[in-house]
């Protein structure tokens, strides 16, 4: 996981946010272009090109090992958003499967030695924000905006605060959990590779040969399960409060 502008010195820890590359005033309201935007755009580039790797050229029969791979896919993808949801939302699995590539690509850029996309809150908050949404937007459907409205003094009208902020603290609750962690393990990441330089400074060693293989062993789960766990919990979560906001399956 990449240092989040961690490591100057053996005698200086810091952590920064990201970059600011340029800022623009908008009708009095300063807008930073960031790192964050760049990289972004790099993300969106890399599955672009893997979807378009694995699914060029697709056959009905005689299909290659990239087609299979793409078909498995698609299949696990669409099978979670069937036994999570139900058939009803299956038309669901397209921002699934967005929201769940752009995490763990966001999140494993950082191999790459660059800020991992999604140590940026802004970018969790967003996702949360286009949840939060879609279940409102299901609620409405549903319900309509009377009943929609009535939920907010539902048992009784004393509730109404309760249930207001409990609305509002959905995403920034998804968007702090998974941000939480990310940035948890890069600043993590960051202790110990500073520790490591310390360690190999005050032992006079010319070459620090002790950043070489604890961190790349622990990089195991900060890079690899933690951020893969990381995005399946927040689909996850996505699913269920969306399906939630309507009806069960079965009712009309």
């Amino acid at each position: 996981m990449a240092l989040p502008k961690v490591l100057r010195g053996p005698e200086e820890l810091s952590v920064d946010g990201p970059k600011v590359i340029r800022s623009f005033d908008v009708f009095g309201v300063k807008i930073n272009f960031t790192e964050t935007i760049v990289l972004e755009w790099f993300v969106i580039g890399i599955i672009l090109l893997v979807v378009f790797i694995l699914t060029r050229n697709m056959k009905v029969r005689g299909t290659s090992k990239r087609q299979a791979i793409a078909e498995m896919a698609v299949e696990v993808i669409t099978n979670l958003v069937r036994d999570t949801m139900g058939k009803r939302w299956l038309w669901f699995t397209p921002y699934i499967a967005t929201v769940f590539c752009f995490s763990i690509f966001g999140s494993l850029i950082s191999l790459l030695g660059v800020r991992a996309v999604t140590s940026d809150f802004s970018v969790l908050l967003s996702w949360a924000a286009v949840t939060f949404l879609l279940i409102t937007a299901t609620k409405i459907r549903y319900g309509g905006v009377r009943g929609y409205l009535k939920g907010f003094v539902d048992p009784i009208p004393v509730m109404l605060p309760i249930n207001i902020l409990s609305e509002v603290s959905t995403p920034a609750a998804m968007a702090l959990r998974h941000f939480g962690n990310i940035a948890g393990g890069s600043i993590i990441m960051g202790l110990i590779y500073y520790g490591l330089a310390n360690l190999s400074h005050m032992i006079h060693l010319q070459v620090p040969v002790l950043m070489v293989g604890i961190p790349a062993i622990l990089s195991l789960y900060f890079d690899l399960f933690s951020d893969f766990m990381q995005a399946f919990i927040f689909i996850m979560l996505t699913m269920v409060f969306i399906s939630n906001a309507g009806p069960a399956e079965g009712e009309t």
